[in-house]
Formats: structure tokens, C-alpha cells, sequence
């Protein structure tokens, strides 16, 4: 599991102020006869010390920890139609290596004109995809759906060539015919930015894909 990586920041403020609070205490008790300005910097240091801890308590509900992120149930592997053109290939495999290595994405299904053209990451044992109440949604209304955290979605049961515990997922279209399915293995984990470069690179997928499987006109 991931660690949060703000955890010792958040915690700086509380040991801050319970070490200065220490050493305050420590100073009036070996200090034989108190002064009139030692007494005023006491002052201020126990407010600054009660700041300090006060300011880390809330840190810790403030800033919510990230989700723990999880090993998703299945075999890494890479699978491509050897049917595709040899650039659209190409293009298939560099866009999912992309997605693989700079998102949260740890399986990737792209779903075309009713096949399977790859799939690529964590795989689970199906490897056909029977198109749901989602999907359909997803390629009639051409507009991308995000699960945040499958848990809470009862249409989940639609992605079982995904791994078993996949924690998010993301339908993104392909044009009109397809749709590739990202899952992650951490919930509530695709940032907006991320969606806005997943449907960039859906949408050069898209074209491709188009201009590959598009049947030429007769001219008479």
C-alpha cells in the first residue's frame, strides 16, 4: 500500500509545539527567581506552542489521506490484434504505454466496432467485452463516464474483463464505434488534468482508428 506522503509533514506542527511546550515548562522549573520579562516570553511562547499543536490537530483532519492504493488481481500482460496495420499498432501501443507510466491506470481494454483490439497491464481472465448498461451509454452518448470508486457502483458487475478489484474506472470513447476502459488501482485517484490528457489522447486515437477501419468510396 501506498503511504501518504504529507504524514510526517502534518506532523511537524505537533511535535514543534510539544517540544517547545517541554522546554518551556522545563525553564520556569529550574529558573530560581522569575522575572518580569521572563515571565512576558513564557507568555508568548505558550501561545505560540498552543498555535503550533492547535494548527497540527487540524492538519490532520484538514488534509484528508490519499487512498491507499492496492494489487490488482491478475497476470501483467500485453495483448494486441495482429490484424491492425502496422501504424495504427504502433500507435495503439505507444498511447497505452503512455497511459501505463504517467496515470494511475493499471489496465487498459480498447473496445472497437464490437472487438477487442488490445488490451494491455493487469489482465483478468476474460478477454472478451459484452458491452453493459455503461458502455452503451458511453457510445450512444459519446461522452466519458468515471467511476470513482467501484465499490459504490452496482453497474461494476458490467466490467468483468477488467481485474476482479479494480478500484476506478474510466470509459472514455473512441468516436462513435469504441471505447477504451482504464482501470486504476486506487479509488477516487484520476485527477481532472488526468481526464483532460486521457480524452486528448482518446480523441488522436479515435481519428486513427477511423481512417484505418473507414471503408474507401466508390467513385463512379
Amino acid at each position: 500500500m501506498n503511504q501518504d506522503p504529507n504524514r510526517i509533514v502534518r506532523l511537524v506542527p505537533l511535535w514543534a509545539g510539544g517540544i517547545a511546550g517541554t522546554l518551556l515548562m522545563l525553564n520556569r522549573v529550574l529558573t530560581p527567581e522569575l522575572t518580569d520579562s521572563q515571565a512576558r516570553s513564557d507568555a508568548v511562547g505558550v501561545i505560540l506552542t498552543a498555535v503550533l499543536i492547535l494548527t497540527g490537530l487540524l492538519w490532520q483532519q484538514v488534509q484528508p489521506r490519499q487512498p491507499d492504493s492496492i494489487t490488482l488481481e491478475g497476470e501483467a500482460g500485453f495483448e494486441l490484434s495482429p490484424n491492425l496495420p502496422e501504424q495504427l499498432q504502433t500507435e495503439l501501443a505507444w498511447a497505452s504505454h503512455l497511459l501505463l507510466t504517467n496515470t494511475v491506470t493499471r489496465s487498459i481494454v480498447v473496445y472497437y466496432q464490437g472487438k477487442v483490439l488490445l488490451r494491455r497491464g493487469i489482465l483478468a481472465p476474460k478477454a472478451e467485452v459484452t458491452p453493459g448498461v455503461i458502455l452503451d451509454r458511453v457510445l450512444t452518448k459519446q461522452k466519458a463516464i468515471y467511476l470513482v470508486d467501484t465499490k459504490v457502483y452496482p453497474g461494476r458487475i458490467e466490467f468483468d474483463y477488467l481485474p476482479a478489484n479494480t478500484q476506478g474506472i474510466i470509459c472514455q470513447p473512441l468516436g462513435s464505434q469504441g471505447v477504451m476502459i482504464l482501470g486504476a488501482n486506487t479509488p477516487r485517484s484520476y485527477t481532472k488534468q488526468d481526464e483532460v490528457w486521457i480524452e486528448g489522447i482518446a480523441d488522436k486515437l479515435a481519428n486513427s482508428l477511423d481512417l484505418a477501419f473507414s471503408v474507401p468510396k466508390i467513385i463512379d
